[in-house]
């Protein structure tokens, strides 16, 4: 049996909740599903509106180095974070976009590329701030990496009390959203390009 071994980098710019993203990620894999997990972080001159990103690693054995060189998932959720971080993907890699922030003008060979409109969704429930969790959400379902009631138990437990209920209510549009398009991409299998619900393949 092939032992699980993923290494994911999240970057977007300060505010967007992308460090807690990450640690959610991490956590589910720590605690919730008895792994192993790596979490680093940087950030641009800014705290709010500069760049920041998020290095995970998920194993299922016990973790010897905990930098990303070259990932095999990237979720980007701003433009210059796919400027800086997407020539670091690798071959056959999964791309993750926000898709109201980020273009992608040529598709890279081999690359899986899933977008979801992560902010308007969280707009929906009134709280623009959870788009992370969203992209959490959409996260879960489109690698299948993590089992979505340990990503679900690892988001409770990451924010406030009073805010639990918003933040799961995040996290299943988002899985919801991410289950509905690979539901679409199986049924569609010439698609290719960026996968989305909202726009034909590109």
């Amino acid at each position: 049996m092939l032992r699980m071994l993923k290494e994911i980098r999240i970057a977007g710019f300060g505010g967007q909740g992308v460090i807690l993203a990450a640690a959610v990620i991490g956590k589910a894999k720590a605690i919730f599903e008895d792994g192993y997990s790596t979490m680093t972080q940087a950030f641009g001159p800014e705290a709010r509106g500069g760049s920041s990103s998020a290095q995970v690693i998920l194993s299922d054995d016990p973790i010897l180095y905990p930098y990303v060189s070259n990932a095999d998932i990237l979720v980007v959720m701003s433009q210059e974070a796919y400027a800086k971080f997407a020539p670091q993907l690798k071959p056959e890699g999964i791309l993750i976009i926000e898709q109201d922030l980020v273009r992608i003008d040529k598709v890279p060979a081999g690359h899986k590329i899933y977008a979801v409109p992560a902010t308007r969704l969280a707009e929906d429930l009134g709280r623009k701030m959870v788009l992370n969790i969203v992209m959490v959400g959409f996260f879960g379902a489109v690698t299948d990496l993590l089992d979505a009631g340990a990503l679900r138990k690892a988001v409770a437990d990451s924010v406030p009390p009073a805010f639990v209920k918003l933040n799961l209510s995040a996290f299943d549009k988002g899985y919801e959203y991410g289950k509905a398009l690979m539901e679409h991409v199986a049924n569609t299998p010439e698609a290719e390009g960026v996968l989305t619900l909202e726009l034909e393949a590109q």
